[in-house]
């Protein structure tokens, strides 16, 4: 899994790169939310180039309904994050680990309860 600090316009574009890099013969289809790093000029220019592989579905604005990661993100806010005392940055990146670790042992792609094990994050 890449981390980067921040979502910025540039860390989008290397997400794209990637994902071209990576699946070079497929048509990548993404839904995306309206964050202004989706809608940059670098990020323009980059798909305004012949041959790139994406395809972007954009969700209405403000529409948080329709994103199904808002959810976990809430659910992890609520579980790791709010009202706990965290000592520095690397005890918050192992609450999320494990955080990540038990929805991938207990929870599918869909969010049902698993009865097999499958790695739940290796897609990403």
């Amino acid at each position: 899994m890449h981390r980067a600090a921040s979502a910025t316009a540039t860390t989008f574009l290397d997400f794209l790169r990637m994902l071209a890099n990576r699946y070079p013969e497929k048509l990548i289809i993404l839904v995306l939310d309206n964050a202004r790093i989706h809608h940059a000029e670098m990020v323009k220019d980059y798909l305004s180039e012949e041959g790139h592989p994406f395809h972007f579905i954009f969700l209405p604005p403000y529409s948080p309904q329709l994103n199904p990661i808002e959810r976990l993100w809430k659910w992890l806010k609520d579980a790791v994050i709010a009202n706990v005392f965290h000592k520095d940055q690397n005890d918050m990146d192992h609450a999320i680990t494990r955080f990540a670790d038990y929805i991938s042992q207990h929870y599918n792609a869909w969010g049902a309860q698993r009865e097999t094990e499958v790695n739940f994050l290796s897609w990403i």
